[in-house]
């Protein structure tokens, strides 16, 4: 008898849990998109953006292919360091994703957000989604500028796949991380502050511009527990001819993914902060 009524509930039960799943998805879509929107008003922004990775590769990488002090493994230089370049973009984009947050509240559009239906997981996963999507701009930027210096680029389409999931979970990892900065220090200036003091060091701290078997045993230690490490480590084997994995790929991407989803179970907890 008891097992008769329990089948009933728990066939009722289970399409009310794929409604709630498809739900919470369609409402981190729409806050994706409209993150993405912001895109059409400002197009400057992917313009300025190029100007470092351009700085980067043609007066650091230039020189230093030339120079040759920096081991590589037999890859080029320049080669060895765009995909860190590529990270370090995606890096400077995210970590200061947010400020619009603290923009958002000032105007009153956080307020609105909060009384909505909207899930708070939902309006940070949107957010950090609409990160991944505006990092892909650094992509082609970095890509343009690595095939017009020459670097011998990896074109297999599940290359190509691997890299736009690295970028986006990288992004997601650091828009995030900001978020949850946003939220706890509520102003500008003191965003900007940290924000500022934290991208030097998460960039030097890793393997973007030479090798973890070169650092110093306590840096290495350092890059080790440092996420862009990882991403870098997966972009360097999946976007350049002869890169190869330190750590290994499923360990790039089950770090950055287990980073990125306790980066955002942390904001949607403290993401009601910035308004009080």
């Amino acid at each position: 008898m008891s097992h008769a009524l329990d089948a009933p509930l728990s066939a009722s039960a289970e399409p009310g849990v794929v409604a709630s799943v498809v739900a919470f998805a369609y409402k981190t879509g729409v806050i994706a998109e409209l993150e993405v929107r912001k895109l059409r008003h400002d197009p400057t922004e992917m313009i300025t953006r190029a100007v470092q990775p351009a700085l980067w590769l043609l007066v650091f990488g230039e020189v230093f292919t030339r120079l040759r002090a920096i081991p590589t493994g037999g890859v080029p230089y320049l080669d060895f360091m765009a995909p860190g370049i590529l990270a370090q973009s995606v890096l400077f984009v995210a970590i200061f994703f947010g400020i619009a947050v603290i923009w958002e509240r000032d105007l009153g559009i956080i307020h609105k957000l909060f009384v909505s239906p909207t899930p708070r997981g939902a309006l940070v996963l949107g957010k950090a989604l609409s990160a991944g999507i505006r990092s892909l701009s650094q992509v082609v930027i970095v890509y343009t500028l690595a095939l017009l210096l020459g670097v011998r680029m990896n074109w297999h389409p599940l290359a190509l796949a691997g890299v736009i999931s690295a970028v986006f979970v990288g992004a997601a990892c650091f828009a995030t991380l900001s978020l949850i900065i946003a939220a706890l220090v509520k102003t500008r200036e003191r965003f900007m502050g940290i924000g500022q003091v934290l991208t030097m060091p998460l960039f030097f701290a890793s393997n973007a511009i030479y090798p973890l078997a070169i650092m110093p045993p306590w840096l290495r230690a350092v890059a080790r527990l440092n996420p862009l490490s990882y991403e870098v480590d997966a972009l360097r084997a999946l976007m350049i001819v002869g890169g190869i994995s330190t750590f290994g790929l499923w360990t790039d991407f089950a770090l950055l993914g287990a980073i990125a989803t306790l980066l955002v179970i942390v904001a949607a907890y403290v993401y009601p902060r910035v308004v009080t």
